[in-house]
């Protein structure tokens, strides 16, 4: 991805999160301890599955629609705005701690699976 679709999508994720929030007093219909839940269960399948396996790979696509799932219970992003999501997990410290924490290339795997999702652009929000 270069630098400045890079940008597009960074942009894409505050506008559309700030909109959300805006329009939802703060995401308040999501149930955010089963999001929670929901996230660490999908994470440490992921991690079980990422030293033998590919970003590409249909059981990996087939989770990472889960991560898309539960991504719209808050908002349905655009593409670029997912992959805005992916690039958040892996340039704030925080976010790609807590990631790591799964597994140390999870942020990594995650992001090229996000990515390979995004370019099959099924599900976004246009």
């Amino acid at each position: 991805m270069n630098e400045q679709y890079a940008d597009e999508c960074r942009r894409s994720l505050a506008r559309e999160q700030a909109r959300s929030l805006s329009e939802t007093n703060d995401w308040e219909h999501v149930d955010r301890g089963q999001v929670h839940q929901d996230w660490d269960l999908l994470y440490k399948e992921i991690a079980a599955r990422l030293d033998d396996s590919r970003p590409g790979d249909p059981h990996i696509q087939d989770l990472v629609r889960r991560h898309f799932e539960i991504a719209c219970r808050f908002y349905t992003p655009t593409k670029e705005a997912y992959l805005g999501m992916a690039l958040l997990y892996a340039e704030d410290a925080p976010m790609r701690e807590f990631h790591n924490s799964y597994h140390p290339g999870m942020v990594e795997f995650l992001g090229e699976a996000m990515k390979i999702h995004a370019e099959q652009g099924t599900g976004f929000s246009s």
